[in-house]
């Protein structure tokens, strides 16, 4: 029996060196917010509620370099409980040794790759606003891609100092159209410029993208397209950054075109210390109507307000307290989901 124990540990103590010798490099990443959210909406009747918010993720990245020196990645979660957000897993990105890099399998839309990122509150702040409100409020709300595709993304410094750009393209899966519009190609373009103002650090992206849709019964008579362009500048500890974008989108569940869509937003972000306040402005405008094109009525439209003050407090551990409020219409009339939210929490990451 002792014979067998020591044949069975040195086998175990084998494989597990070769296994070890063998596997790719992988590091591991998450967050864990947890805090209370207090709601007031615009409804007539007393519709102040406070409630907890828990955010949680964990996401694993794997990769390794072949003796040519080309990089191979990808990654996956495990768990992501946050708002609006699901599991992710990407394809396979391959990097050259020239510095470009090559997303395969679901690669995405080089559009959305370039937005800018705009100021805005801190934590969980928000009110639910009802689904007829079609109001796009992101810079990238448009460029869909299938996950048959890929991107490409240049090295820095392409053709000019501090320039970045990306291409993409995706193909038809095959799915068919049923109970709602199925994505059938996309491509995009998009493209990052990066130089200096004395002491000012300047960032400029933008991106065009468009994608063509299939349905059951008429093809949407407008496929989502647009563009969105921004900057932003950093000068020592003071962040002020904008944006705009414009284009069509398509829901869906229901079939809906969502057409002339347009998203300003303008954020500032200062850091002093161990403390960053921010405080951010979008407003948005969308005209909703059917796929068969029919009006949809005055267009909807959001103004949303935030501010925020994050506080680090420890490596890897910040308190955030945020304010947002919502004004918000429907076809032209009052949304009543609308109103103001308080937000206070910490948020933990590896």
């Amino acid at each position: 029996m002792k014979k067998e124990l020591l044949i069975a540990s040195a086998l175990v103590s084998t494989l597990g060196v070769a296994s070890v010798a063998n596997a790719v490099t992988a590091t591991m990443s998450g967050n864990h917010n947890t805090g209370l959210v207090g709601k007031d909406t615009d409804a007539t009747s007393d519709s102040d509620v406070v409630s907890q918010s828990v955010q949680s993720s964990f996401s694993v990245s794997l990769s390794e370099t072949t003796d040519g020196g080309i990089g191979i990645a990808t990654s996956f979660m495990l768990a992501n409980e946050a708002v609006n957000t699901g599991l992710s897993t990407a394809g396979l990105t391959l990097t050259f040794t020239d510095g470009s890099k090559l997303d395969v399998i679901n690669g995405g839309n080089a559009a959305k790759t370039h937005d800018i990122s705009v100021p805005g509150g801190a934590g969980e702040a928000g009110v639910s606003l009802t689904t007829e409100n079609r109001a796009q409020t992101d810079l990238d709300f448009f460029g869909e891609a299938t996950p048959i595709g890929f991107e490409w993304h240049s090295a820095s410094d392409f053709m000019a100092d501090g320039l970045k750009v990306s291409a993409s393209i995706s193909a038809d899966d095959g799915a068919a159209a049923d109970g709602s519009v199925e994505l059938e190609s996309s491509w995009g373009l998009g493209a990052t410029y990066v130089t200096s103002a004395g002491d000012t650090a300047v960032t400029i992206g933008t991106g065009l993208a468009s994608s063509e849709w299939k349905d059951n019964a008429q093809e949407p008579s407008n496929g989502s397209n647009g563009f969105h362009i921004g900057f932003s500048a950093v000068t020592g500890d003071l962040t002020v950054a904008a944006g705009y974008a414009s284009g069509d989108k398509v829901s869906t569940t229901p079939e809906v075109e969502i057409q002339d869509n347009t998203v300003s937003k303008i954020g500032v972000k200062y850091v002093a210390g161990d403390v960053t306040l921010s405080v951010g402005f979008t407003s948005a405008e969308g005209d909703d109507n059917t796929t068969l094109g029919a009006a949809g009525g005055s267009d909807d439209s959001q103004d949303i307000t935030e501010a925020g003050v994050s506080y680090a407090v420890a490596s890897g551990v910040t308190a955030n307290l945020g304010w947002k409020d919502i004004d918000a219409k429907n076809d032209g009339s009052n949304d009543t989901t609308g109103g103001s939210s308080w937000y206070v929490g910490a948020s933990m990451s590896f």
